[in-house]
């Protein structure tokens, strides 16, 4: 290929990538591969439109090309795509030339050259992975040398020191170079997406349906990088109805299951499945434990074959104690990577440790309710925390609200969502099945409101409510 030295953004010329960059690669060749970017900008003019497609939904952006060229060239195709598809070689020209860019990627040479690279676009999706893959690397490089030399600089607060790090990290993996300021184009045509389906298909959920029909006409479904909030006094039923929420997003009735991590800092896995197991099994757990139960009979099999869905579900816990935020967010994290979480449940909030035990308790848990809505946004998921109510409810005889939240005022502010669980305040300890009243104190995005769920004392087990 011609050389094109007197350009500026020479074809073969690497765009500097300013002190970072420099003590990143330390003299080395930074992993890029000339070939495949030609080939894939071949391929975004040969289709005219198809490619180009696949590349933005790929994420592919144009500071994963390698040569500044090259970079300037498929920015314009996608400005051009965006505005009137399909794309032509002779507008890409013309458009370059208006911007006067068209000589300092080398001239329309440069770009017929290009062009006639490669004859078909069969392999147009190799090389869209190979030019991210490439990118992917760079951008580690520089990530994990800045990290070396904050190690060398370091000055102390090592938890908050290795959450940074695995961020930075994070938003790498994820093609989330850049948390920057949206202009309103985008997230408008995100809301007009959501209004079109809601008028189109009548109410259909547009978020994690939790199982229970008046809560989810309400909410439309747990919403992503929403912080559900579910409170209670102790031993009401927190943990059963995140359970039944769980169950209801891992393995739905309809649709594709949700991938779902539980963070139980209370019990242990173990005894999570055992609950879980009698309640979609509908098997009186009581008699369970006092051996009652016949041992061939049809409660046994229904144990068996919630067992065996259970094992396939996308469904994990978490029962690790002494948890931090930042641990927390961390395993988090990780678990994403791979298994592309949909809902995460923490139970419960004011069992998290802070990282600082020195400070008051109310600034320990508004770190925790911050970090955890901060997960929810980082991961573009619901979170659903239990948290604990106070006895103020309790002793002035009235239904919770939202200053009952216990010990920090910051979990209401920072919630999206406050539901409140409340019992019936004469229980019958004959009857198994009681109403429970589920308010909606807060919803930042949607009305308020209160139903009944009916509680299956027997199985630990939330059902919608049926007179």
């Amino acid at each position: 290929m011609a050389e094109t030295t007197s350009a500026p953004l020479s074809p073969r010329v690497p765009a500097g990538g300013g002190d970072l960059a420099a003590s990143a690669f330390a003299g080395r060749t930074p992993p890029h591969s000339v070939e495949a970017e030609e080939y894939l900008l071949s391929c975004c003019l040969l289709d005219g439109g198809d490619t180009i497609a696949r590349c933005l939904e790929a994420k592919l952006a144009p500071p994963a090309f390698y040569l500044p060229a090259n970079r300037v060239i498929f920015e314009k195709l996608c400005e051009l795509y965006q505005r009137s598809p399909p794309v032509a070689i002779e507008m890409l020209i013309e458009e370059l030339r208006t911007t006067k860019q068209l000589e300092a990627v080398g001239g329309v040479p440069y770009l017929m050259q290009v062009s006639s690279r490669i004859p078909t676009t069969a392999q147009a999706v190799y090389f869209i992975e190979k030019v991210r893959e490439l990118h992917l690397l760079r951008e580690l490089i520089k990530v994990t040398t800045s990290t070396v030399e904050q190690c060398f600089n370091y000055q102390g607060g090592l938890e908050e020191f290795i959450d940074k790090v695995e961020q930075d990290v994070f938003r790498v993996t994820q093609d989330r170079i850049s948390d920057a300021a949206k202009p309103m184009k985008e997230p408008t045509h995100e809301a007009m997406t959501v209004i079109h389906k809601l008028m189109m298909k009548k109410g259909e959920l547009t978020g994690v349906a939790s199982g229970f029909k008046d809560l989810d006409v309400l909410t439309w479904g747990f919403q992503r990088q929403e912080m559900i909030v579910l409170a209670a006094r102790p031993s009401v039923g927190k943990t059963s109805l995140a359970l039944n929420v769980a169950e209801a997003a891992a393995l739905p009735k309809r649709g594709e299951p949700v991938p779902t991590l539980i963070f139980s800092l209370e019990m242990s896995s173990a005894q999570l499945a055992l609950r879980m197991l009698c309640s979609r099994a509908r098997v009186n757990i009581k008699l369970l434990r006092d051996g009652m139960l016949p041992k061939q009979g049809p409660e046994q099999q229904r144990l068996v074959d919630v067992a065996d869905e259970l094992s396939k579900s996308p469904l994990f816990i978490d029962d690790s104690s002494h948890l931090t935020i930042m641990e927390l967010r961390a395993k988090a994290r990780r678990l994403y990577t791979r298994y592309k979480l949909g809902l995460i449940v923490v139970d419960y909030l004011q069992l998290l440790s802070p990282t600082d035990p020195k400070i008051p308790r109310e600034q320990q848990v508004a770190e925790v309710s911050r970090g955890l809505k901060a997960m929810a946004k980082e991961l573009d998921l619901p979170v659903l925390v239990l948290s604990q109510l106070n006895r103020s409810s309790e002793k002035e005889n009235r239904a919770p609200r939202l200053s009952d939240l216990r010990e920090s005022g910051s979990i209401e502010q920072d919630a999206d969502v406050v539901l409140m669980l409340a019992p019936p305040k004469d229980v019958d300890e004959k009857f198994q099945a009681a109403a429970y009243d589920l308010v909606v104190a807060k919803q930042r995005n949607g009305p308020v409101g209160q139903f009944q769920l009916t509680f299956l004392k027997d199985i630990t087990r939330f059902e919608n409510y049926a007179q």
